[in-house]
């Protein structure tokens, strides 16, 4: 039985980390592809990321950049929900790519390999990253996020997510590592041999990362695409019953779905 033959599921707030660098050919994007034993979305490619942690919308840490109430306007909801998002966007980060947007007092950022057993602990969920910033006297640099998008699991999927999207560069003098074991390739690949990759069946993507890499591919620089302003507006594919995941409608979707609609599509449903 489907999410659609009842109740909803109910939603649950993530967070996504489109991690860019500028490449020989453009933009470049850290991307990983989960093993396939994950509950949600197995053997798909994807951006770092995952869901909130309710200890960060209301803890103390110290904040730089864009407030809680700046990023909850951009976001559509409330600023300690806004909080918790911006939090899980830099520890999934830390804890899927080893790259930390926080820094020290003096505004140097520290080498993430020093934390190895905090990353751990950040994990399997015994430290909050709250508790993490507070005892290692690191700054959240909300300052190099940037909001991208958000995407709404259909109502007809058993795990849904209302997800944001954060745009980051690559902090200087840190390097992503993708040692997470939620992913059994990681690394970086051009936005464009990304969907090229996608076109020719060697990976799978889901409309809200095809739909991100579409927009990176339009751009030559990192600096363009930061430039760029993005006004987010929430997307909820609409179903059509009893079609198929090719029932399913959103922003350019005809192009979607004449690759994919064909295609076993894990965390879309038939």
């Amino acid at each position: 039985m489907t999410a659609s033959e009842s109740e909803p599921a109910p939603l649950r707030d993530a967070s996504t980390v489109v991690l860019v660098r500028d490449g020989a050919d453009g933009i470049e994007v850290f991307l990983q592809r989960r093993v396939r034993q994950m509950a949600f979305a197995g053997g798909v490619t994807v951006f770092p990321g995952g869901g909130v942690d309710p200890r960060d919308a209301d803890a103390d840490i110290a904040w730089a950049g864009p407030d809680a109430q700046w990023w909850a306007d951009r976001f559509h909801t409330d600023p300690k929900s806004a909080q918790a998002l911006v939090c899980a966007a830099v520890r999934e980060t830390f804890e899927e790519c080893g790259v930390l947007l926080a820094a020290a007092d003096d505004g140097e950022f520290p080498q993430p390999q020093a934390f190895a057993v905090q990353r751990g602990q950040l994990v399997d969920k015994s430290l909050s990253f709250g508790e993490f910033l507070r005892a290692q006297g690191l700054t959240l640099r909300a300052d190099l996020l940037a909001p991208l998008a958000n995407w709404i699991t259909p109502i007809i999927e058993k795990r849904r997510y209302d997800t944001r999207f954060f745009l980051a560069a690559m902090p200087e003098g840190q390097s992503a590592d993708g040692e997470t074991t939620e992913a059994e390739v990681a690394g970086w690949v051009g936005a464009q041999a990304a969907l090229d990759s996608w076109v020719a069946g060697d990976h799978i993507l889901l409309p809200p990362t095809w739909a991100q890499l579409r927009h990176l591919a339009g751009f030559a620089t990192v600096g363009e695409l930061l430039a760029e302003p993005h006004v987010v507006e929430p997307i909820e594919p609409s179903i059509t019953p009893g079609a198929g995941i090719a029932g399913l409608k959103f922003p350019q979707s005809d192009l979607y779905f004449a690759v994919a609609a064909d295609r076993e599509v894990p965390g879309l449903s038939r």
